[in-house]
């Protein structure tokens, strides 16, 4: 199976005045083809920093980043931001819609800039709205869906390039419950029958527990991972991330 994801040796400094802030510390990870991983941290722990040094929205201190094949930590601002569009797909916690777009043009949206032709756009968004179960909802703006059907519509832009890799950030953060459920399950489905590389950012046990594994976070650094057993398992990674987290 090959590598998606290689991150060896991260750190990331931030320099406030006098001060540094070290938010990640000598990480180190990797990530399968069609793997589903969860990241856990409290407030503070590096997690969200990690997630934009994947996705090439920033650079380490040092340390290196491999997506794919292709190593983001030496390439130019404007070959990783086409990198970044054409391979990676990412899923915002505030969904990240335009509101005068329709869900079918929200999802075309990534190939349009890209330059594609209208037939290919068109049959492309059509085919991930069916994936993520809106194809009654196509010609719906933002404003007339419920927020979990914003978010798989937003899952589904995040897929219509075909990346290599999917970056969620607490994607189920403005959702309820019920709909929180049904775009974990959403998730879980696309590593398990399209083999999705998937790495997400949650403080949710409930989400994590879909995933293959959970890495966890302590301020900056890597203090163990977590196996969950089966979607059913949030008790037990609940109780092993309070003991690696604190």
């Amino acid at each position: 199976m090959a590598r998606i994801v290689e991150v060896s040796g991260l750190s990331k400094d931030y320099h406030l005045g006098s001060e540094v802030v070290h938010a990640l510390r000598d990480v180190t990870l990797s990530v399968e083809q069609g793997e589903f991983v969860a990241i856990m941290g409290a407030s503070g722990s590096g997690k969200s920093t990690l997630l934009h040094l994947l996705g090439g929205l920033d650079l380490p201190t040092v340390g290196k980043i491999v997506v794919d094949g292709h190593e983001l930590t030496a390439m130019s601002d404007r070959a990783r931001t086409l990198f970044r569009r054409r391979r990676i797909g990412i899923i915002f916690q505030s969904f990240n819609l335009l509101p005068t777009l329709t869900a079918r043009e929200n999802v075309a949206l990534p190939l349009m800039v890209d330059g594609a032709n209208d037939r290919t756009i068109g049959q492309k968004a059509r085919e991930l709205l069916d994936v993520v179960d809106l194809s009654h909802r196509t010609e719906h703006r933002p404003g007339a869906l419920s927020g979990g059907e914003q978010q798989r519509v937003a899952v589904a832009r995040s897929m219509v390039n075909d990346p290599a890799l999917i970056l969620a950030d607490e994607p189920t953060g403005n959702l309820d419950s019920h709909h929180a459920e049904e775009i974990w399950w959403l998730l879980r489905r696309l590593s398990e029958e399209q083999a999705r590389t998937i790495v997400c950012v949650t403080h949710e046990a409930a989400g994590a527990a879909f995933a293959d594994r959970i890495v966890v976070l302590r301020d900056g650094e890597v203090t163990g991972q977590i196996q969950p057993s089966s979607r059913q398992d949030v008790a037990n990674v609940a109780a092993r991330y309070a003991a690696l987290a604190k």
